[in-house]
């Protein structure tokens, strides 16, 4: 039997990540020590008061039937949590959906927003899931620079007007992966001002709200006068709350967008495991004690990293948030062959910065997922590359 792909499935090609992997392994196999600083999967465990729950809600015989749109508890919960970390009033039955993680929730959204042909701003670089929900779509990407010049937040001003005529779509992600740049309330009014202008939906991605590491966290879109006019924040418990195997998210906003994605969301799944519903309760309900030791911990890293790359003569993005760090290296040398370079010789994996886009080439993104001493360690390493 011949097997014959759709053509859509030409836009879906493999990602480097099992190519790194894979080299990796074999390394290892020779004998190298691995560092690995490539996906960013959280290495602390859940807070005990969230393990504890979901294990005793999994014992029970009345948890294992089809939970839908997901429970009422749920919803409440991140009603809480956003008027308590963000001062913002969500309904919880009109404004809130639940998705199956965030990547989830990223794909299929275009789905719902964008007919083929209708553009979709992006950035460059970006989370490789944003393309794959807008090519999902049939929908085209335009990608707005993310620089230094402007403090790499994504550049509403270089969308041409006949872009921003068509535009149906605008996401951003902010502090973002894999630059961790840090929004403004200017910025998103700047944001929302745009948005009314050509009537364009905005989502963001607010995957790490929890992850920063001076005075305040980073602004909620929803917190912006007018937001929820004009848009939606997608959050998932994957990352600030040591979830990520769990898969659950939601998105909150527009009730008017809310209610189309309810309608697409009853044509795809029958809900989340109710135990994961009622542990992610907890870890709302408890953010701030939980995230306390997050912020603790991940700057300390972020510090330790940050130093010893400009030490070493490497341009790191200026950063205040997120979990990864965004790097120029000296090298004259493409960042793909870096970061295998780096596997082979000094045993540390990376992701060369053209994954995320083509504006990546000459930069790696580090995920801030080890301890401070195996960091260190990291940049010992490198001093001892080789570049021929």
């Amino acid at each position: 039997m011949k097997i014959v792909p759709s053509k859509k499935m030409s836009l879906f090609t493999p990602a480097i990540f099992g190519d790194l992997k894979n080299f990796a392994k074999q390394q290892q196999a020779k004998g190298m020590s691995l560092i690995d600083l490539s996906l960013g999967s959280p290495d602390l465990p859940p807070h005990a008061k969230i393990r504890e729950h979901l294990s005793y809600r999994a014992g029970l015989a009345e948890s294992y039937g089809y939970t839908l749109t997901g429970t009422q508890r749920f919803y409440d919960a991140v009603s809480r949590y956003y008027k308590r970390r963000s001062n913002v009033d969500l309904d919880p039955t009109t404004e809130i959906i639940q998705t199956i993680g965030s990547q989830e929730g990223l794909v299929h959204l275009p789905i719902a927003f964008c007919d083929p042909g209708d553009i979709v701003l992006s950035t460059n670089p970006a989370y490789v899931a944003y393309d794959a929900g807008i090519h999902l779509a049939g929908a085209t990407p335009y990608y707005m620079p993310q620089t230094a010049d402007n403090d790499y937040l994504p550049d509403l001003d270089a969308v041409p007007e006949e872009v921003a005529q068509k535009a149906k779509l605008l996401i951003l992600n902010l502090p973002g992966n894999p630059v961790p740049a840090m929004p403004s309330l200017a910025y998103f009014e700047k944001v929302i001002a745009f948005a009314k202008k050509y009537n364009v939906i905005v989502l963001h991605d607010a995957a790490y709200s929890e992850f920063y590491f001076t005075g305040e966290g980073p602004i909620s879109f929803l917190a912006a006068p007018g937001a929820k006019e004009v848009g939606m924040e997608i959050n998932s418990l994957s990352k600030s709350f040591s979830l990520a195997g769990t898969r659950i998210a939601y998105i909150a906003g527009n009730a008017d967008m809310i209610a189309v994605l309810k309608q697409l969301k009853s044509n795809l799944d029958f809900g989340i495991f109710e135990p994961i519903q009622d542990a992610a309760v907890v870890a709302l309900d408890h953010a701030e004690e939980i995230t306390e030791n997050l912020r603790a911990t991940f700057s300390v890293r972020h510090k330790t990293l940050m130093n010893g790359l400009r030490e070493l003569g490497w341009d790191a993005a200026p950063s205040d948030g997120g979990m990864f760090v965004w790097a120029k290296y000296p090298y004259d040398i493409d960042c793909t062959d870096l970061a295998f370079k780096l596997i082979e010789q000094i045993g540390v994996v990376t992701v060369p910065g053209t994954v995320f886009g083509t504006a990546g080439q000459g930069y790696l993104r580090l995920a801030l997922v080890q301890p401070k001493e195996v960091l260190q360690e990291a940049v010992d390493r490198l001093k001892n590359v080789s570049i021929s």
